[in-house]
Formats: structure tokens, sequence, C-alpha cells
């Protein structure tokens, strides 16, 4: 009994694995005197109580529990408005400006905020883009977002918006929530197949030509409107681009500089909110990904 309350003892003290070391030591000195039953001293008991004590030990090493580095370094000039790089590639209108000068003035000085919103429900029975228009949920949906941004109290700058049905009808609800912002169409933010998915999917195979069409109209939606500000700009500013979930997933790897066949592994609800941050350096991050805390849970939907 003393032998037992001294191991618990011990193992109490010491915890995790140096707990098991003491409770082995304690074991080998206990099998060499013959206190474990059913044997004569040294008769192997401790052996295999030792081996079934390292094996409850997980073997741990730097290299097994820190994942490697892998991809790329970060670029600083990915949409290419480094103001250094700008700089050594125009032609000095004045051999005496200060290039110094010059590259300070060339520089941003605001953050740019885009909201990213994914168009509500919609009418899956359509077969044409008008006939795809919000379902009553759907509408609900829109208002619910209308006053998630006003409440969020932000100075919007603009609302830019895909051109299809469904999501300009969830723009034009947005706006009456948001008076003076004004609206903008954009076809390049139509819905598409950015670029094929890693993992692949069985139930959604678009042909390669559609990749190849949708993927370069993307990408210039994303060159358009995902990018640091411009060195006149001097307040921060706040826009909201009304789209489509393919469209916002493939942004976001995009200006994270994630892998973008990734881009599907990512889930978005009707109406949530994505918000990007651009810093002046070009630094991006991921405020919120598809925000919907602010519907309740019967409202939800991913359609």
């Amino acid at each position: 009994m003393a032998y037992r309350r001294t191991v618990k003892l011990l193992c109490g003290l010491a915890g995790g694995s140096a707990a098991l070391a003491v409770a082995a030591v304690a074991a080998a000195a206990a099998d060499s005197h013959g206190y474990f039953g059913g044997g004569q001293p040294g008769d192997g008991t401790s052996r295999w109580i030792l081996t079934v004590i390292k094996a409850a030990q997980p073997a741990w090493t730097p290299s097994s529990h820190t994942p490697a580095p892998s991809g790329h370094a970060w670029d600083s000039n990915w949409d290419k408005r480094d103001p250094s790089s700008l700089i050594n590639g125009r032609k000095k209108e004045s051999l005496t400006e200060d290039p110094s000068s010059e590259q300070e003035n060339s520089k941003p000085k605001a953050t740019r905020n885009i909201l990213l919103i994914r168009h509500s429900q919609y009418n899956l029975s359509g077969t044409t883009d008008k006939e795809r228009f919000l379902t009553p949920l759907g509408r609900e949906q829109a208002e619910l977002t209308g006053q998630r941004l006003a409440a969020l109290g932000l100075k919007y700058d603009l609302l830019i918006h895909s051109s299809m049905t469904r999501a300009t009808e969830t723009a034009n609800i947005i706006s009456k929530h948001l008076p003076g912002v004004d609206l903008v169409s954009c076809d390049l933010l139509r819905e598409g197949a950015p670029i094929e998915p890693v993992p692949p999917v069985t139930h959604w195979k678009p042909d390669a030509v559609q990749y190849h069409e949708d993927g370069a109209r993307i990408e210039a939606a994303f060159r358009r409107y995902i990018h640091r500000a411009d060195p006149k700009q001097k307040e921060d500013s706040y826009e909201i681009i009304v789209c489509h979930a393919n469209v916002i997933r493939y942004f976001v790897c995009r200006a994270l500089q994630f892998p973008p066949e990734g881009w599907l592994r990512m889930g978005l609800n009707n109406g949530s909110i994505t918000w990007l941050t651009i810093r002046p350096s070009g630094r991006v991050a991921l405020r919120t990904l598809g925000d919907s805390g602010f519907m309740p849970p019967d409202k939800l939907t991913r359609t």
C-alpha cells in the first residue's frame, strides 16, 4: 500500500510524460523485489509494463509537429502598385527631381476595405438568368444583409454588383438601407468557373473551355477591384461588391496568395459578408469569411 501511495503521489506531482517516467522507474524497482503478484522478482513483469508505458508516450519531434513552410514567399507587389516598382519603371520627366521624394509621393496612404456579399437565395428552377430571381426568403435575406451593413455604421463609397438578376436584386434591396451610396453594375462579376478546383468534385464538371473563358473574366474582375489604394486617396474607403460564391472564393484565395485552385474548399451562405482589408503596404487581411451570424438560423441557406 505504501508503494501504491508513493507512485500515486509522484505521478500526481510530476504530470504528463514525466509521470510516466516516474511510474516506469517505480515499476522496475517493485518488480525487482517481487511486489507484483504472479511471479518471482525480475521475472519480466516490469519489462512488460515498461513496454506499455513507452507505447503510451507519443513520439514527438519538432519536425512532426511543425509543418514545413510551403509555397512562395509573400509577393509585396502582387497588384503591381508597389511605389518602388512604379518609379523604377517610369521615365523621369525631370533629371533634377528627387527620387526619394517621388517615391514618398507615390506611396498609398489609405486602407481599402472591400465587403464581398454573396447574393441571396434565388429560384433554382429557372432556366435563364431572368428566371433566376430571388425567392421570398432570398428577399428577406437581402433585407437582413442591408440592415447589418447599415448597422456597422461605415461610410460606404460605392456599391458594385454583378449584372446577373439575383445579384442585381440583392444589391437593390441592400441599397435601400444605404441611402446616398451609388450603384454600379459590372459584367465581369458574373458567376462562372474561375479555375479547375483541387481536389475535383463529381457533381460539377464544367468543360475546359468554360474555365478558359470564365477564368480570364473573373481574374480581370479581381485585378480591377482588388488592389491597394491609389496614392491620391486620402481617407480609408469602404466598398461593397455584391456577386457570387465562386467569384468571392476565388478573390479570397488570390488576395491572400493562397493556391487559387483551393477556392471550392470554402462554403458561403446566401447574403453572407466577406471582408477584405488592403493596407497601403499591400498587406491583405481577411477580417470575415462568409459572416451570416446576423441572420436567424431558419433564414440560412447555401444555394
